[in-house]
């Protein structure tokens, strides 16, 4: 036990190690990081699109963690940057979907920033219609049952596109076949300029779980470590054959819907700077400090990595190749 901990700390309590731990908070500060940066660009004029992940990155990450990328699939939802860095993209990858290049391993620079896909690393790709992703994870998961495979199918979304019908008729179909799917709803209490009471008349989204036979859970989105656990017993539930799981990951959204938007005309600057004191940057990196894991050399050294790490990204990026007019044309009529 290390000096001066007389208790153990929760992430040990949880099975995870302190690198770990740490590897989670490097994962939601580059998310960040790349955001931050994919906002620079986007105002500067080089980017024509950014739709964020700022307040999102514990739930997406502590989610990811208790996925195998080796086994399961994920069909994330258009901010799950957290999500697929975890799951192996790049910030090089980011940066050439930001810029639309050749190169962009999600389209090849076809489909807007957020449409992340990549068979190799068990990333479905989404549309732009929200909630399509659904009901094509409940396929993946029907898939592998019909063919004896063990796996999990790990599906996000905003509280708002859980109104849609394909929400609906995906729950449906995997409760009364116990399909092994995770629904993994990341509430930020806002869709696009819609505020919560006036778009589901539950208390919680989870409570819809109910109607469909399968358990729903209500986790902070700001602590990693708990959305880590209810992700990871919802796992465990769906290779048991006990079939889904929906949970519900509370978080705030600290940014504009997309860069499209302006959300001063829909929500107050007070409420959004009091959600700013709840940052899960800041919060989960007060735990590693008082874990003692981490300090404030080893948090800056950090940042410095990454800060370099995304300034070459970004330079790979912007010099890249776009495609040829012809590429256009690929993958849409039989060759």
């Amino acid at each position: 036990m290390r000096k001066g901990v007389t208790t153990m700390s929760r992430h040990t309590e949880l099975g995870l190690s302190d690198a770990d731990a740490i590897r989670m908070y490097r994962y939601m500060l580059l998310a960040r990081t790349i955001d931050e940066r994919m906002w620079l660009l986007n105002r500067s004029g080089k980017i024509p699109f950014v739709i964020s992940c700022q307040g999102h990155e514990a739930a997406q990450v502590g989610a990811a963690f208790a996925l195998d990328p080796t086994r399961d699939y994920v069909l994330p939802y258009y901010r799950d940057l957290g999500v697929t860095l975890t799951f192996g993209q790049t910030a090089r990858d980011v940066m050439l979907s930001g810029f639309a290049k050749k190169e962009d391993p999600n389209s090849g620079g076809r489909q807007m920033p957020g449409h992340f896909g990549s068979r190799d690393k068990h990333i479905v790709t989404g549309s732009s219609p929200v909630s399509t992703q659904i009901p094509h994870a409940v396929g993946v998961a029907l898939a592998a049952n019909m063919q004896g495979t063990k796996l999990v199918a790990y599906t996000s979304f905003g509280e708002g596109s859980s109104n849609q019908g394909d929400f609906h008729e995906a729950c449906n179909f995997a409760g009364i076949h116990k399909l092994p799917v995770i629904f993994f709803c990341e509430n930020n209490k806002y869709a696009i300029s819609v505020p919560y009471q006036k778009e589901v008349a539950s208390l919680h989204v989870a409570d819809r779980a109910a109607g469909y036979g399968f358990p729903g859970v209500v986790v902070d989105g700001n602590d990693p470590l708990a959305v880590y656990e209810a992700v990871r017993e919802a796992v465990e539930r769906a290779l048991r054959g006990e079939g889904s799981t929906l949970i519900e990951a509370v978080v705030y959204r600290l940014v504009p819907h997309s860069s499209d938007d302006d959300d001063r005309v829909y929500r107050s600057r007070e409420e959004v700077e009091a959600a700013k004191r709840k940052d899960p940057l800041i919060t989960y990196r007060a735990y590693l400090i008082e874990s003692e894991i981490w300090t404030g050399a080893q948090d800056q050294a950090l940042r410095q990595e990454l800060l370099d790490e995304i300034n070459q990204a970004t330079a790979y990026a912007e010099s890249a190749p776009y495609s040829d007019p012809e590429e256009a044309l690929r993958f849409v009529y039989a060759e």
